[in-house]
């Protein structure tokens, strides 16, 4: 396989280096195949064994997606790709969550002057991981970094890079980890599943708000008086998932509603078809019997948004 046949060489240009390195691997791979399939054992023990023993003979000298002839040994690559993803990332808006997390509100406390101290902005902390060092690359001219589609650059998330010209392509992933210090709610004590939350169980702290998909809670009025659903750590930060949802009413209740739009509210009455969990859509029948779906909000209240 390393080279033409004679009758059908004017058909066929000469191999170039890169292509007969990787059929010279390939012919490897498949005596390997043959001489382990020659003395395969019997019993189920044995075989996993003699399974176990050609994968890793097949898998000596190669790398992932990449021939091991082609491969580029050097950290200096690395440096160079590690370059792309930080100047990716300098391209990028900053994660904006301060607004949903109520940072640019008043800290608790009073400032110079009687007024009450604005919070700090939450700061962006970004740490670039290290690509597995098992995987080998092949050389590359020009090399593209991107954000994968659905991944955002918030928590453990990761950059890819494309090799777009080269004599093998390849694509890999650096793995990131974005962080976002704020102001949260933290235990203060040990809280166990089923204990309901006082307002000396909690305090404020600086936290990471991307270390989980849970929002973290922000005001001690989201957990006083309510049960946590597992145990949490004195120190720990308390996220939207630890705490029970609230139940603002049952089914068959009547129940406030209020119509937003863009510039205008219009409050009517109606009657719980289903009952008001938080987080939760709620069925509500108006007065004129039109059956609506809202978010319980409140004690008897849902809000609907236009």
């Amino acid at each position: 396989m390393s080279r033409n046949s004679a009758p059908n060489g004017p058909y066929f240009p000469p191999l170039r280096d890169a292509e007969a390195a990787y059929i010279g691997g390939m012919d490897h791979l498949i005596r390997l195949t043959q001489a382990h399939h020659a003395r395969r054992p019997r019993g189920l023990g044995a075989a996993m064994a003699w399974a176990a023993a050609w994968l890793s003979a097949c898998l000596a000298g190669w790398t992932v997606g990449v021939p091991a002839a082609l491969a580029d040994d050097g950290s200096a690559a690395n440096q160079g790709l590690q370059a792309q993803v930080e100047n990716l990332l300098k391209q990028q808006p900053l994660p904006k969550i301060a607004e949903s997390l109520g940072a640019e509100g008043q800290a608790p406390g009073q400032g110079q002057g009687g007024k009450a101290a604005k919070k700090q902005p939450p700061r962006i902390e970004v740490s670039l991981g290290q690509l597995d060092p098992r995987i080998r690359l092949a050389p590359c001219d020009r090399v593209k970094a991107y954000v994968p589609d659905g991944a955002p650059l918030l928590g453990r998330t990761r950059v890819g890079l494309r090799c777009e010209q080269g004599p093998v392509r390849w694509n890999v992933y650096w793995p990131v980890q974005v962080k976002v210090w704020g102001p949260a709610l933290v235990a203060t004590v040990p809280l166990r599943p089923g204990s309901i939350v006082s307002a000396s169980d909690v305090a404020e702290a600086e936290v990471d708000l991307a270390a989980s998909v849970s929002p973290a809670l922000v005001h001690a009025s989201d957990i006083v008086g309510r049960s946590v659903m597992r145990s949490i750590s004195a120190g720990q930060s308390l996220r939207q998932d630890d705490v029970k949802a609230r139940r603002w009413f049952a089914a068959g209740e009547p129940v406030r509603l209020n119509v937003k739009g863009q510039g205008f509210m219009v409050a009517a009455e109606g009657v719980a078809l289903s009952p008001g969990d938080e987080g939760t859509c709620a069925r509500v029948r108006t007065e004129q019997g039109r059956v609506v779906c809202g978010q319980p909000v409140g004690e008897r209240l849902v809000e609907v948004t236009l």
